[in-house]
């Protein structure tokens, strides 16, 4: 290889049972005499992972904000880290914190919209467009921050993008009250105003879809009915590949490899279980979703991790909740159901405790961040080359407000973005500025995006 400068394709993929397993980067994909750094730089892609958690911030009330729950009291570089992102602190070269922007579009615009608001959030987050109150099939809203990126760069992965969540949203219809569909609730990616794209809550569907490529209905389930891995049909392919790698190459696709099996192997422990348990009988009920909500988060997040990591897809979106949720945290020390918590009234103590649902939540994208952070890819790691969004399109959810929603990025975009960082915008600043400035960091050449105004100095 090194005589005759040839490498390895960055699209090789190993096949075999139905399954199709992408590579991760490996040095035999840069071409021989060719300065790694440079060569690693030329084939970094920045990676764009969106996250909604629903429900607002205690930190972006009043009292909230005089508190320091969500931001922090230094603008600029080397801030203090609040009580909801404390646990962000190992990454906090990585973080940059947007406060004190609005999704106006997400508010009633006149009075028959009054009351649904929780509808219209997910819907606006990301596309900061004004849905239009329908319960029938004629929905319109916006194409959203991440579906440009995809269209524009995605088309170069086997997957544009990937659509995950947690709650069970349902189907994309019905009627959700207020004269509104359901389908606003339940994604927060739309591929045009009038294309909604459905969410994936099952691990296994979606470790299928990134893995099991090619393989037949039948071929997945006699694999699942022996207990066996996905791997097992490629690894005589696997044994072939190794002798053609160096050292560091061959530790690093061991690594993933057993990554890959560690990820099969918790969600087949969430089927077995889950296979002797009443609700399995439910067709509602996805067999590979785990009954510990922080195990459903980690397994989606890990997912997303892979499928970035060999260059699978660019674009995810992860929706962690749903509007009007009443599930109780059962993992954390908070024991009032998540909807009742976010109408708190503004009481001290009701705040407080809606704060530590907050960071319980941020913690979870902590584990994210840690786990890309030591990825290696390239010249660096995965974290160097991605950027990461996490807000809520509400900010004070005991008003169904959407003011001062709490956002922080997270990666260096591959140099895009320096982190460290807390930006603090003047009053009525639209987030749809924030989408803007990521999308021009990104490669997007775009002048305007939603309601933007203008861009932000992030």
């Amino acid at each position: 290889m090194f005589i005759s400068k040839k490498h390895l394709s960055r699209r090789t993929v190993l096949r075999g049972m139905g399954a199709t397993i992408a590579l991760p980067f490996l040095e035999a994909m840069l071409p021989a005499q060719t300065p790694q750094r440079q060569a690693a730089a030329a084939a970094a892609k920045t990676r764009l992972c969106t996250i909604e958690m629903v429900h607002g911030c205690s930190g972006s009330t009043g009292e909230g904000t005089r508190l320091r729950y969500w931001s922090p009291e230094k603008i600029g570089r080397h801030f203090e880290t609040t009580q909801i992102l404390r646990s962000l602190a190992p990454h906090q070269e990585y973080v940059t914190i947007v406060s004190h922007t609005d999704i106006g579009p997400a508010t009633a615009m006149v009075a028959a919209e009054a009351g649904a608001d929780h509808t219209r959030s997910s819907a606006a987050f990301l596309t900061c467009a004004h849905a239009k109150m329908t319960e029938g099939a004629d929905i319109f809203n916006g194409v959203s921050m991440d579906q440009v990126y995809a269209q524009a760069f995605g088309q170069e992965t086997p997957l544009p993008s990937i659509q995950l969540c947690i709650e069970d949203v349902g189907s994309l219809t019905g009627a959700c009250g207020y004269g509104y569909s359901c389908v606003y609730a339940n994604t927060i990616s739309w591929a045009n105003a009038t294309s909604p794209l459905p969410m994936e809550r099952d691990p296994r569907v979606a470790f299928e879809r990134l893995f099991g490529d090619g393989a037949t209905p039948e071929q997945r389930i006699s694999r699942r009915r022996a207990n066996a891995s996905i791997l097992d049909g490629i690894m005589g392919k696997v044994a072939d590949l190794q002798k053609g790698l160096g050292p560091n190459d061959r530790t690093r696709l061991a690594d993933y490899l057993d990554d890959v099996r560690e990820i099969e192997r918790r969600i087949q422990k969430a089927e077995q279980a889950n296979a002797n348990s009443p609700a399995a009988s439910l067709p509602a009920a996805p067999i590979g979703v785990p009954d510990k909500w922080t195990e459903h988060v980690k397994l989606m997040f890990d997912l997303q991790i892979l499928a970035f990591q060999t260059d699978t897809t660019r674009v995810s979106a992860f929706k962690m909740g749903r509007d009007v949720s009443s599930r109780v945290y059962t993992e954390s020390d908070v024991k009032t159901p998540f909807h009742s918590l976010s109408h708190h009234g503004n009481k001290p103590d009701k705040l407080e405790e809606f704060a530590r649902l907050n960071e319980f939540h941020v913690n979870q994208v902590a584990y994210f961040l840690n786990k890309m952070k030591n990825t290696p890819d390239g010249d660096g790691n995965l974290l160097d080359h991605s950027m990461v969004l996490y807000g809520s399109p509400m900010g004070d959810g005991s008003v169904h407000n959407h003011l001062r929603i709490p956002v922080f990025l997270a990666g260096k975009a591959n140099g895009k973005l320096a982190g460290n960082t807390h930006v603090l915008c003047p009053d009525g600043t639209p987030f749809a500025n924030v989408l803007l400035t990521m999308l021009q960091k990104l490669g997007v050449n775009s002048e305007t995006f939603g309601d933007s105004t203008g861009t932000v100095e992030i």
